[in-house]
């Protein structure tokens, strides 16, 4: 007989060891494929560096399709006091990288790849100069002067284009806000192959930015409400998610598009409530501020007091005219106890406007409180206020003066290098403070779409009429 000494077995954790080691000999570092240029924001997941492309020599590419600058957004590991804790991809993470995947519009944002290295996710983006925020401010607190009306139209118009798209994929974006809306600035091309003058591509585009709490709408494998509770930063909540809605729809996205229009015409938020926090149970608490800073402008949803009162409030509630449905909302009671408004809209728009009524009607159909009866992204696309002069172009810089442009992004070059674990995030350093902020400062450059095909303007008797 031949002896056949025996084998230990094979244990599989030992094959996907080796595996794994294979995979991470073969990965690029992020440090040998991109240049990093300096430290761009930071936010609730992550980081954010801007970067530009190396070849495989560690030049930096200044021609061809990789040429140019991105921004690189490092997601950060679970922390507990000072101790790291690595617990694999984050629900987030997963739902935005696989979103952003499958994006391909001008006005939405292009994921260029992922990077995997040292237990660290890297999304490369390509890069946008300018956001909304950085815009308003600038009008706000240097210029001291409104935006001029074509570029809010255009940018508006791209804002709405891009939010279509996204609806028609079937994808709430949740988390809309100035901060998240990027434009970029104009920048050389790739020389081509042929050589000659480097052509300038035309700024001004709007990128819609951060879906890192975007959903999939469309029979989505658990409620909406149950995956996340909290959702859209506080000043550009919808008055549904307000009072505790557990099914919402896209009309979420076109209250805060309805916010951010408010926002650039006055230069401030329109609502600017104080948030309640969670309490130590994670309940979710009722947003009274919130709610009444609504209702400061836009009155309290309206109706005729009906026979039989509520015993324990004392007095009558509202009948469902103006919000069908109003009365089975969670909040409906505390609702109740808010104290009844004017709609004041029509003296906070001719304060802060000169433009036609047909501005105001567009914001007073975003602003509707019934989600069923608040115009959508295509309505909003179709509606007479783009159709009148100044017409939205696809550079919203086109109609500043000669000589005027908007400041670039601040890049710095005293935070922890890009490979390095993080330190615990901090607010500064171009990160946006506002109330649940999570903005990361990231987009790409293309040209703009013009008008949607198949819109056709409809013409509505203005509300100031």
């Amino acid at each position: 007989d031949v002896f056949l000494p025996t084998m230990p077995p094979i244990q599989s954790h030992d094959i996907m060891r080796a595996y794994r080691a294979k995979k991470d000999e073969a990965r690029i570092p992020v440090n040998a494929k991109y240049h990093i240029l300096g430290f761009i924001s930071s936010g609730t997941y992550g980081r954010v560096y801007k970067a530009q492309a190396k070849d495989a020599n560690g030049n930096i590419v200044v021609t061809g399709p990789s040429a140019g600058v991105y921004a690189i957004k490092k997601f950060k590991p679970d922390k507990e006091g000072e101790v790291i804790t690595y617990t694999g991809i984050s629900q987030s993470a997963c739902r935005e990288i696989a979103l952003n995947r499958e994006m391909r519009h001008e006005n939405v944002i292009v994921l260029r790849e992922v990077m995997l290295e040292d237990k660290s996710i890297f999304m490369v983006f390509e890069y946008a100069e300018h956001d909304f925020l950085q815009i308003i401010h600038h009008h706000s607190q240097t210029l001291h002067q409104s935006i001029l009306l074509p570029v809010l139209k255009s940018f508006m118009y791209q804002l709405l284009n891009g939010l279509l798209y996204l609806h028609n994929s079937h994808i709430l974006h949740r988390d809309l806000k100035p901060a998240n809306i990027l434009v970029t600035a104009a920048r050389p091309m790739p020389a081509t192959s042929t050589g000659g003058v480097v052509p300038i591509t035309e700024g001004g585009v709007v990128k819609i930015g951060d879906l890192g709490l975007a959903r999939l709408c469309r029979s989505p494998l658990q409620p909406l409400f149950s995956g996340d509770k909290v959702v859209v930063t506080i000043w550009y909540r919808a008055p549904e998610l307000l009072l505790g809605a557990r099914h919402y729809t896209k009309a979420i996205d076109c209250w805060a598009v309805g916010c951010i229009f408010a926002e650039l015409l006055a230069l401030r938020p329109i609502f600017k409530g104080e948030e309640a926090k969670l309490d130590a149970k994670k309940n979710v608490p009722f947003q009274r501020d919130q709610l009444t800073k609504i209702f400061d402008v836009l009155g309290t949803p309206t109706g005729r007091y009906v026979k039989q009162p509520i015993p324990e409030l004392q007095f009558y509630p509202f009948e469902e005219q103006q919000w069908p449905g109003l009365s089975s909302m969670p909040e409906y009671k505390n609702f109740l106890m808010c104290e009844r408004q004017e709609n004041k809209l029509s003296q906070w728009y001719r304060q802060r406007s000169r433009n036609p009524d047909s501005g105001f009607d567009l914001m007073c159909q975003l602003f509707e409180y019934d989600p069923a009866r608040r115009l959508d992204a295509r309505g909003a696309l179709s509606h007479w206020w783009f159709q009148e002069e100044p017409i939205p172009t696809a550079n919203a810089f086109a109609h500043l003066p000669d000589g005027v442009s908007y400041p670039l992004r601040r890049v710095t070059q005293d935070e922890a290098p890009l490979t390095n674990a993080p330190p615990a995030l901090t607010a500064g350093h171009g990160a946006d403070s506002r109330p649940g902020s999570s903005s990361y400062l990231i987009n790409r450059m293309t040209s703009a779409a013009g008008p949607v095909p198949g819109h056709q303007p409809v013409r509505k008797k203005s509300r100031m009429e």
